[in-house]
């Protein structure tokens, strides 16, 4: 290949990926607004039109502002790669480190991690304090959102620096194989914050306190010991400081497995609804699916390390891509820039592996707790999330994780007769 046709096949994915994600947003804005003024019948008896209609106006608002989003990033990455961003970026490094050095690979990295944060962050204060505050969802305070964001910036710098200047070494020393010792590094990074993000991490931005005696213990418990399932603690976590939705979640594994549940869940369910929910989130452990994503991800991200590790030694790579010096740290930031542009395609794919294990995950609760249950927890989670009822069928398709609402509810209601 040559660099002139790298560059047309980049900008080509690039736009046709930006037609196919413009158009879906466009689709799902347009069957949103048709749908927004009768409430689907399956929830006609337990959701308002005012509420429908307000998780309408949700839904509209936060694809717009992801189509905004959309625009801003695309532009950026053409900014920084053909027009020259990365390159005039890999300069400035030089300034604090001897060129082609391990310091100057981790300097332009960091230039490149903060130019593309402070791109972001007016988007991100703006998702806060304007989107979701007009719709009454944030509860995050401009001091605490300050403070998570330093909080964020230390982490970055004590965790991040440390681990890039560690890839950029194993791929400077560790021969033609580099990659697949970059790979293995990285899969282990990843499993050592799995075991340590919720001792550690978590604490630093959230409170957690253990889940007080009482019916919803004692369910839960009884829970566990029907499914087979031991962790290391139920925990409570303030959510509520940051926002008014409300959400469980497992984390950790191991010895650091723990179930987590936002303070604003608690408020809303019934301690049978919390039961039902759990289940759900057990189901996910019972059918292994963690794992059988790790498996996927860890096979796919080979491959990509694998042909990370043959552009690295190809000029046309960094010249079709806007860049006139090769080495490590460009290798790896054009790389991490570009590869979602080409991986765009798989998201359906992934999607709907990912909706097939919550049909398998809410089949299972439906055995081990109540699916009537889970369906009334998930329509008040609906209501008071403004998670839309009507999505695009397409878009839905393409993006969404979880199986719309009308489907998902008919299939636990049959498992209920």
């Amino acid at each position: 290949m040559t660099s002139s046709s790298l560059s047309s096949l980049f900008l080509l994915a690039l736009f046709a990926g930006l037609m196919v994600r413009f158009w879906l947003a466009m689709r799902q804005m347009l069957h949103v607004r048709f749908h927004r003024n009768a409430v689907p019948p399956a929830f006609a008896d337990s959701i308002s039109l005012e509420a429908h209609q307000k998780a309408a106006d949700y839904t509209v608002a936060r694809v717009r502002l992801g189509m905004i989003d959309l625009f801003i990033s695309s532009s950026l990455l053409l900014l920084l790669t053909l027009g020259g961003g990365l390159q005039a970026l890999y300069g400035v490094a030089a300034r604090f480190a001897d060129g082609g050095s391990l310091l100057h690979g981790v300097a332009f990295i960091a230039l490149t991690a903060a130019v593309s944060w402070g791109v972001d962050l007016p988007l991100g204060i703006y998702r806060s304090f304007g989107l979701e505050a007009r719709f009454g969802f944030n509860r995050l305070t401009p001091g605490l959102f300050a403070a998570d964001t330093a909080k964020g910036i230390v982490l970055a710098m004590v965790i991040g620096l440390p681990l890039i200047a560690g890839v950029l070494w194993i791929m400077d020393t560790m021969g033609e194989r580099w990659w697949a010792y970059t790979w293995a590094s990285w899969l282990g990074f990843n499993l050592l914050v799995m075991l340590v993000y919720p001792t550690f991490i978590a604490p630093l931005f959230n409170r957690f306190e253990p889940l007080e005696n009482g019916p919803l213990q004692a369910r839960i418990q009884n829970l566990m010991e029907r499914c087979g399932f031991r962790l290391s603690g139920l925990f409570v976590m303030d959510g509520s400081r940051r926002s008014a939705h409300g959400n469980a979640y497992f984390t950790g594994f191991g010895a650091s497995r723990r179930i987590v549940f936002f303070d604003t869940l608690l408020e809303k369910l019934s301690p049978a609804e919390v039961e039902a929910v759990l289940a759900h989130e057990l189901g996910h452990f019972h059918h292994k699916h963690l794992w059988k994503r790790l498996a996927v991800i860890g096979a796919g991200s080979l491959a990509f390390f694998a042909l990370l590790g043959h552009v690295s030694s190809q000029p046309w790579f960094f010249e079709g891509l806007g860049m006139n010096v090769g080495g490590t740290a460009p290798t790896l930031v054009l790389f991490a820039l570009v590869l979602p542009v080409f991986t765009f395609p798989l998201t359906p794919f992934m999607s709907l592996w990912s909706r097939k294990h919550e049909f398998e995950a809410d089949a299972y609760a439906a055995a081990q707790a109540s699916a009537t249950e889970l369906i009334q927890a998930l329509v008040k989670l609906y209501r008071d999330n403004a998670s839309t009822l009507t999505p695009d069928p397409l878009y839905s398709t393409v993006y969404d994780s979880h199986p719309p609402a009308a489907l998902r509810i008919a299939r636990l209601q049959a498992h209920t007769r």
